[in-house]
């Protein structure tokens, strides 16, 4: 049975409805936790024409591929590390070797791959030398201003000014990671990542041990969490970020895989054959260099690290048609890109809807916090799910509107009609637990709790707030909250809660979505425990409880000449597509907006959604607004944006909103709530082509992002104009000489 949702999606649709007046139309295409969720424990299914269109799906061997982690002062692994040697795809990952197109594979299950997968038809002695924190930044004389909460002394005030250089401390064998390629342990560290290493599943190369040497810096410790290093909580990561000369190294392998989280069996895609895939992770300051390789037959890929500014680095950004041409079919990828933010995050495909497939995983990036924890638990990413692919569902999302979900998982790990099983984790009695929450779903957001305890917020996105009390947390699609959660109440087992929120979210596992956390692991009991009041809602967290802990003023912010008015109707083929400001983007696989300014030929077609912002250090500010009755989480890539205003079920006037400009939340998702308005700021202070769209995957495959231009006449000298010709011409190899898949969506 459809939902008041679907009632209230159809009803707004039949007032806002319009035909879209373009002939161009869009044709939609596709888009760690270090704990692998759901494992096959038997030979991958092989199937039969899964490779066609806009997902492929090519079962290889019952083969897991090792997290490849290294970590070194800026050189290669070591002996007995070479990537070349135990990554041989002629060897391990062969696809004409292991795919047998006539076998295992049983239409009658609902996933018959011929109309549901096809849509091709329809550390050194530690320095104080100054550099920026990633490439020389243009001089410039205007400021931004930013003062600190510190958590000792009497507040302080740091002139943000382009001119100032940025301080960085090398520190080349910084602190413990599992899976690196140093021997020496932190034992300052080590218990700050145990339950990393405890629980991982996906080892490292056996010549790689379990931690890295420490010279002079060991991070914090549990009464500490302030401090590190050089720095401290206090310190201004837009401003200056450690520089620890050391670079982890990662190899990624997107592939395909028959699972069941929760039960119910099904195709998917993978990274190193697990959902989610493993943990990115790295100390702040570090150079993180990761190798995608793809390990699809007849699909592109492409990957973006969420929330992660790539200040003057955009070429690692991982967005197609926008940063990149997608990464062919056998193909390797390396982003570079220094982790000059701390916290949590999380990567995943942005070639069409491959997010939602099971290519994604999470990002830690250890830093300082704003409050003291003793044992930090990991990523927890809540994904919703459904027994048929999302690709299965594009069809249905684009003529009737968000089709309902089956599930949802907790680290790829989930319950329907009593099969499946539940994530599970520990809590030692009278320690303050870190948990850092991902909302990586197609469309649901949710609220998170744990029953009988309260959560202490100190993070959102990759921003540290002023710890401030909750018991239920709103999250939405995109956003990330790090929590801390002290185990004081009576040592038994509680449940832990993901409910979707009927409002905007449709799912029919509403009220079991549950992980389990135990203060004995010998408990195998199911919980008795009671869950928090709550009301139905697709909200925010209330913003007068974010407050950044580091404090920045908005200065005279300049209004933008077009409202980003968000709008549905239907193209000529009776296609839903997402109007937001000028059009609904339509960008072109291979032609790249980065590759067009670097050859000189960037014209901005109308459908390219491209607005310019040519001016250097300016403040600038955009209202986003709907009618409709439907909220979106909006992600912008390239920055952090300062929230100025928001406001549901009313229409922005600027004689009456009076804007937040000291010190309002700034992070890299937020909801445009229904019928309402988003008012947003930033700082052009990175040049680049930076996406921004709604999370929603149905959404932004169905148009709902612009694209800011910023500083374009700088981008061009930014570029490794050779890769991006070089990824560019095996696309166009490869999709010539195999199936000339068609483009059916927005190209993002």
């Amino acid at each position: 049975m459809r939902s008041l949702l679907t009632f209230i999606w159809l009803a707004a649709l039949t007032t806002a409805i319009s035909t879209l007046d373009t002939e161009d139309q869009l044709d939609p295409v596709l888009d760690a936790r270090s704990t692998p969720a759901f494992s096959p424990k038997a030979p991958f299914h092989t199937t039969s024409n899964l490779n066609k269109g806009r997902v492929a799906y090519h079962p290889f061997s019952d083969h897991f591929s090792s997290l490849r982690h290294y970590a070194s002062p800026g050189h290669s692994p070591s002996s007995g590390q070479n990537p070349s040697s135990d990554h041989n795809p002629s060897s391990d990952h062969n696809p004409s070797s292991d795919h047998n197109p006539s076998s295992d594979h049983n239409p009658s299950s609902g996933q018959n791959p011929s109309s549901d997968h096809n849509h091709s038809n329809g550390q050194n002695t530690p320095s104080k030398e100054k550099q920026p924190l990633n490439h020389v930044k243009p001089s410039s004389s205007t400021k931004r201003s930013s003062s600190t909460k510190p958590t000792t002394s009497p507040k302080t005030t740091i002139s943000r000014t382009t001119t100032t250089s940025i301080k960085t401390t090398t520190s080349t064998k910084l602190s413990t990671l599992p899976g690196s390629s140093d021997s020496a342990t932190s034992s300052s560290y080590t218990e700050l990542l145990s339950s990393f290493k405890s629980t991982s599943s996906i080892k490292p190369t056996s010549t790689s041990s379990s931690a890295i040497a420490i010279s002079t810096c060991a991070g914090n410790t549990a009464d500490e969490r302030t401090k590190w290093c050089d720095f401290s909580i206090d310190t201004d990561w837009n401003e200056e970020a450690p520089n620890t000369g050391v670079t982890r190294e990662y190899w990624l392998d997107i592939t395909n895989i028959t699972v069941s989280p929760d039960g119910y069996e099904r195709i998917a895609l993978s990274v190193n054959n697990s959902i989610p895939g493993p943990t990115i992770e790295a100390n702040w300051g570090d150079t993180v260099k990761i190798h995608v390789k793809n390990s699809l037959t007849n699909n592109g890929t492409t990957m973006h690290w969420h929330g992660l500014r790539q200040n003057y680095t955009v070429q690692q950004d991982g967005v197609p048609s926008i940063i990149q041409c997608p990464d062919a079919p056998g193909t390797t990828h390396t982003y570079t890109w220094r982790a000059t933010q701390y916290g949590t995050s999380w990567y995943h495909s942005h070639y069409a809807l491959q997010a939602w497939a099971g290519v994604f995983g999470p990002i830690v990036v250890h830093g300082p916090a704003t409050a003291n924890y003793d044992i930090d638990l990991g990523p927890i990413m809540v994904t919703d799910w459904s027994h048929k692919t999302v690709d299965a569902l594009y069809t249905s999302a684009q003529t009737d509107g968000p089709p309902t979900l089956d599930t949802a998982l907790i680290n790829g790990k989930g319950t329907f009609n009593g099969t499946g099983e539940r994530y599970e984790m520990s809590f030692e009695p009278g320690k303050k637990h870190r948990m850092r929450f991902v909302n990586s779903a197609i469309d649901t957001a949710f609220k998170l709790s744990l029953d009988g305890h309260n959560m202490t917020v100190i993070a959102m996105d990759f921003v540290p707030v002023v710890p401030f009390q909750i018991d239920v947390l709103d999250i939405t699609m995109g956003q990330r909250y790090d929590v801390i959660v002290e185990a004081n109440q009576t040592a038994t087992d509680y449940w832990f809660r993901a409910i979707p929120q009927a409002s905007c979210s449709e799912n029919d596992n509403t009220n079991d979505i549950r992980a389990i956390v135990r203060y004995s692991n010998s408990s195998t009991a199911d919980p008795t425990t009671t869950a928090w009041n709550q009301t139905d809602a697709c909200v925010d967290v209330s913003y007068s409880s974010l407050v950044p802990h580091v404090s920045h003023t908005v200065v005279s912010p300049a209004l933008q000449d077009t409202t980003l008015g968000i709008t549905v109707g239907k193209d000529n083929s009776s296609l839903f597509k997402w109007t937001i400001g000028m059009d609904s983007m339509k960008v072109i696989w291979n032609n790249p907006s980065l590759l067009q300014i670097a050859e000189g030929n960037a014209t901005w077609e109308t459908a390219e959604n491209a607005y310019l912002l040519p001016n250097a250090n300016q403040w600038v500010y955009w209202v986003i607004d709907t009618q409709l009755p439907i909220p979106h989480p909006i992600h912008l890539h390239g920055h952090d944006f300062y929230i100025l205003a928001q406001a549901a079920g009313a229409t922005y006037n600027a004689s009456t909103v009076t804007l937040n400009l000291a010190n309002p939340p700034r992070r890299d998702v937020a909801t445009l709530p229904a019928s309402g308005y988003l008012v947003i700021a930033f700082y052009t202070d990175n040049p680049g082509t930076w996406l921004m769209h709604c999370h929603i995957g149905w959404h932004v495959a169905e148009g709902l992002a612009v694209q800011f231009v910023e500083r374009q006449s700088e981008i061009a000298a930014l570029l490794d104009t050779a890769e991006i010709k070089s990824t560019c011409a095996a696309w166009d190899k490869f999709n010539s000489d195999t199936l000339d898949i068609e483009q059916d969506d927005s190209g993002v």
